[in-house]
């Protein structure tokens, strides 16, 4: 999409992230993702008569924690209101939330876009209860049913509200991206968008130029990845610069995003605060969050993402590549850490990991939790690489048999007699051998095509199996190239 320079996009997002307790957040059903459709329920989370809500203390605390580690503000005291709408997948008709006094607010979140540093305010942190899952019978439009699953109802949500301070689409995919890896450094949630454990909503205006009035804004929806973000926030741009630079007017509403056909979709008009009816639920009491508990998770924290990237960046000195990659996950950044310590080469480490590693997991659909190579043994491979005793090409069909067998380095090598031969004496009849079945490559090296010698060292790469020092077998080939004794000075 070309920018519109006579419009400034205004974007805010609501992030609601499912926290990862084994309860829902007012009731001890489970909050585990993928059971049989309403498996999980019970007469307080379906919402019948005579049931009361009993707020789960986990639930606040990784509440609390995602607060201070957001730079956030912490109520001493907050409430739940009743946020009252009716939809199929509502089992009570209302939705405990909180509404204005939230349990915590003015945050903000840093990250580099384009070369420069933005910085995002967070308006408010509250908790509320999710509601359940339409599952419709075709595309929602057209659909001829639709059926309720109420697993999902009462799993604790956390949401996130952003100062409506972001400016372009890829700056709405990158704060994403960042308050995602937060939280999951965090452990508070999984981050996983397609299962609908972290959720966004957008909210987008247009304004002229160097207006610092809003303009009237679109809520979109059904956003489910990074990549639907950014593609449903520059259709929602394009859309409302055509219609304003038509003379048309924006109406407040709220649209679904069609990944299939990549547009959004009127789905209803926006509602206002008063269209839900709030009011302060009569069977929660106010929650008052003490000082000594809030000293007490703030002890907790974890070194967050972006003090981890630049701590890797300083202390292994790899790339800046390298370190968004292999900081992306609080369980990787782990584990290449315990790699570049044992094998004291950070960027053979880093190279390793990125590639080999993760690729291999990445084809198998593991997580790096699930390696079969524990991060001693990945090490201990590059020792042996590093040390001289193996070379690449056979490191790499080490590494392979390591991840299907989950043997050691050390074994495999001993066990297959992979060990590499530097040796002179033991390579010099390989040499010899290689010279004379290639006469060609011999006599265009000595007329100056220097790069036949690649060729002869691959030759005696391939007689050997792949054990022969490179560097040694370099040094031999040359020397007899020039009529040189090895060893000999000429």
């Amino acid at each position: 999409m070309t920018p519109n320079t006579q419009f400034e996009a205004v974007i805010g997002l609501e992030v609601h992230a499912q926290l990862l307790t084994r309860s829902k957040i007012f009731c001890g059903c489970s909050a585990a993702f993928g059971a049989p459709p309403n498996s999980q329920t019970c007469p307080v989370c379906l919402g019948m008569p005579g049931t009361l809500p009993v707020l789960n203390r986990r639930v606040v605390e990784f509440a609390l924690k995602s607060a201070l580690a957001l730079g956030c503000d912490i109520a001493p005291a907050c409430r739940f209101h009743r946020k009252n709408y009716f939809y199929p997948d509502m089992p009570k008709n209302y939705q405990i939330s909180q509404y204005e006094l939230p349990l915590a607010w003015r945050g903000s979140i840093e990250f580099p876009v384009d070369g420069t540093t933005r910085r995002v305010r967070i308006h408010r942190l509250h908790l509320e209860e999710d509601v359940g899952k339409l599952l419709h019978a075709g595309t929602l439009q057209a659909a001829d049913s639709s059926l309720v699953d109420f697993n999902r109802s009462g799993v604790p949500l956390m949401e996130i509200v952003s100062e409506p301070d972001i400016r372009s689409p890829e700056e709405a995919g990158e704060y994403l991206r960042q308050l995602r890896a937060i939280l999951v450094y965090l452990e508070v949630c999984d981050g996983n968008m397609e299962e609908g454990s972290l959720r966004c909503d957008a909210n987008v205006s247009l304004r002229p130029a160097g207006s610092e009035e809003l303009g009237v804004k679109a809520e979109v929806k059904n956003m489910n990845s990074f990549k639907s973000v950014q593609k449903a926030l520059a259709y929602e741009i394009q859309r409302q610069t055509q219609v304003l630079t038509e003379g048309g007017r924006i109406v407040q509403e709220t649209r679904l995003w069609d990944a299939d056909q990549e547009l959004t979709l009127s789905m209803r008009s926006k509602e206002y605060a008063h269209d839900y009816r709030y009011f302060p639920e009569p069977d929660l009491v106010p929650l008052a969050v003490s000082q000594k508990w809030i000293d007490e998770i703030r002890a907790t924290l974890p070194e967050l993402p972006q003090q981890r990237r630049a701590r890797f960046a300083r202390e292994y000195g790899i790339p800046d590549y390298d370190v968004a990659v292999l900081t992306a996950s609080r369980p990787l950044a782990d584990y290449y850490e315990k790699v570049a310590k044992n094998c004291q080469e950070p960027k053979l480490a880093s190279n390793w990991v990125m590639v080999e590693l993760l690729g291999h997991l990445n084809k198998d659909g593991r997580e790096i939790a699930d390696s079969p190579i524990p991060p001693a043994e990945l090490a201990a491979l590059l020792g042996l690489l590093k040390g001289g005793s193996i070379s690449g090409k056979i490191a790499k069909t080490v590494f392979e048999q390591m991840y299907q067998t989950g043997k050691s380095a050390e074994l495999i090598v001993k066990e297959q007699g992979l060990t590499q031969i530097s040796d002179q004496d033991a390579l010099l009849q390989i040499v010899e051998e290689v010279l004379a079945k290639h006469p060609g490559p011999v006599a265009d090296y000595r007329k100056g095509k220097v790069q036949s010698l690649t060729f002869l060292v691959g030759m005696v790469m391939k007689s050997s199996r792949g054990k022969a020092n490179p560097q040694v077998v370099g040094e031999l080939l040359l020397t007899r190239l020039k009529g040189e004794e090895p060893g000999g000075g000429g």
